[in-house]
């Protein structure tokens, strides 16, 4: 047997056109919305042995919501992007348009002042390939997508470029099964 890790993206507290880099706003009455339709899927998740969250407020507030009442991990917080901190992706291109394309297409670039892609994408794998648990454990992780995004590169070794066509919606579920260094992505559901 194998740990199963399941990674729940959290709720939304701004459009996605308004999300800023480093935001750490709580959830918005139009997330909270999203949490209360899409519990009745996710409250079963709650029988998992081991619950954790990023440190963010959507992140424990969305976890919280749902009944798991899961423990802030450091090491699952968003990327920190430096001086951009606070901006949107448009802002950052506005203000440095070189130093953004730079960042978007070398993955161990940080030209912001912060930690680069490669940084994030390793810390994220340190954490998942450190769980503790026995064979069969059930862990779930509410996270900020770039952290799930993030986790699912390190455990399918992917190319860090990989990380830039992942997307993960607010409030999907994302399944890795295994042990360190030895994930597989599962697909529940379905008829």
């Amino acid at each position: 047997m194998a740990l199963r890790v399941t990674f729940v993206a959290a709720a939304r507290s701004l459009p996605p056109l308004a999300e800023r880099f480093g935001d750490d706003r709580p959830l918005d009455q139009a997330g909270w919305d999203e949490v209360l339709r899409a519990a009745p899927g996710l409250l079963p998740l709650a029988a998992a042995e081991l619950r954790y969250c990023s440190p963010t407020p959507r992140s424990r507030a969305t976890g919280d919501a749902l009944g798991y009442a899961p423990l802030a991990q450091l090491a699952l917080r968003e990327c920190d992007m430096g001086r951009w901190g606070g901006l949107t992706p448009g802002e950052a291109m506005a203000r440095e348009p070189a130093a953004v394309d730079t960042w978007l297409a070398d993955p161990r670039s940080a030209p912001h002042g912060g930690e680069s892609l490669l940084a994030l994408i390793g810390r994220v794998g340190g954490w998942l390939d450190t769980r503790p648990g026995e064979d069969g454990d059930r862990i779930v992780a509410v996270a900020e997508p770039s952290v799930i995004r993030a986790a699912l590169v390190h455990a399918l070794k992917a190319p860090p470029a990989t990380y830039w066509n992942l997307d993960v919606r607010p409030l999907s579920t994302t399944t890795l099964t295994g042990r360190a260094g030895r994930w597989t992505l599962r697909f529940d559901g379905g008829a």
